[in-house]
């Protein structure tokens, strides 16, 4: 088999200005049923935060990190990006792959989580798609597997949340609990993926290296029809939940996302911050990993392991 030449990135995509939100969500929604007016309400919560999202942003720096890494390594790997729903789309990044006489390269999805149809399976059927848009000269593209588990993830998603604990009063911070969140799927798609099991083990394992035991799992952005089961609690009832309980302070943890992007802004630092302002409770939010060096440490090591595979 060919060895390795390239990493490819796939990455969701975001609006790079304002006039790109409405395109780039009906990208999206393309196919999707979703309730009337939510590409109007999604398309506010994009021109609220700026009119622009930073996840393609993100995303370019992580891959020049992570290409700088692997080639402090021994591993000189061009690492290209390539987006479902916005530019650079992963056909565009193909066509450039072949352009660049790229053979084999290792595919990293840039999710922690395997949410499997729900939009793990779509990230590799965008590439498979493009493979096949391109004809014979297309490349291979063989897939890491998730970091779930990783140990530099969770001392990356570590490290974050402790600088927010650190905010926090310290005869408060060890009863301050901590509530991570991921993206909710239907609950039809987790079953048949390991997308929960997956995440209450970053969970477990991030409040095992902090030593701290009050944690729990919340689930946001939710869209879609409205009558269909989706994984719940959703953020605010937890957080109600919480100050029913006394709790006084409380640290959010995007686990679920990579890197900060709209969802993570919107629906933690904007509603979830309102609900928390609302309830009289101190909310801190811990960064995504974004391009922290130990979540980099993280996908080199994804790189090689798939590379000595062979």
């Amino acid at each position: 088999m060919t060895p390795f030449d390239a990493v490819l990135m796939i990455a969701f995509g975001g609006p790079a200005k304002p006039e790109e939100i409405r395109p780039f969500l009906s990208n999206v929604l393309q196919g999707v049923p979703v309730p009337p007016g939510r590409l109007e309400e999604v398309a506010r919560h994009y021109e609220q935060l700026g009119g622009r999202s930073p996840i393609t942003d993100l995303t370019f720096r992580q891959a020049k990190s992570l290409a700088a890494l692997l080639e402090r390594q021994g591993l000189k790997l061009p690492v290209y990006v390539g987006m479902r729903y916005w530019h650079p789309m992963t056909s565009e990044t193909v066509e450039q792959m072949v352009r660049d006489h790229v053979n084999r390269a290792v595919g990293l999805i840039m999710a922690a989580h395997d949410s499997g149809a729900a939009s793990w399976e779509k990230s590799v059927r965008a590439v498979t798609d493009a493979l096949l848009a391109v004809g014979p000269g297309a490349p291979y593209v063989d897939f890491a597997q998730p970091c779930y588990n990783h140990p530099d993830f969770i001392a990356a998603v570590a490290e974050q949340i402790s600088l927010q604990l650190q905010e926090i009063p310290p005869d408060l911070r060890y009863h301050t609990p901590l509530l991570f969140t991921a993206h909710s799927i239907p609950s039809s798609m987790a079953a048949s993926s390991p997308y929960v099991q997956q995440l209450h083990e970053s969970c477990r394992l991030v409040a095992e290296a902090l030593g701290h035991p009050d944690w729990s799992l919340a689930y946001q952005s939710r869209s879609g029809d409205p009558r269909q089961p989706w994984l719940t609690p959703d953020v605010s009832d937890v957080l109600r939940r919480l100050k029913s309980e006394g709790c006084r302070s409380v640290v959010l943890a995007p686990i679920g996302f990579v890197c900060d992007h709209v969802e993570v802004l919107f629906d933690l630092d904007v509603e979830a911050k309102a609900e928390a302002d609302a309830l009289g409770l101190v909310l801190k939010r811990a960064n995504a990993v974004n391009d922290h060096p130990l979540y980099i440490r993280a996908l080199a090591d994804l790189v090689r392991q798939r590379v000595n595979q062979g």
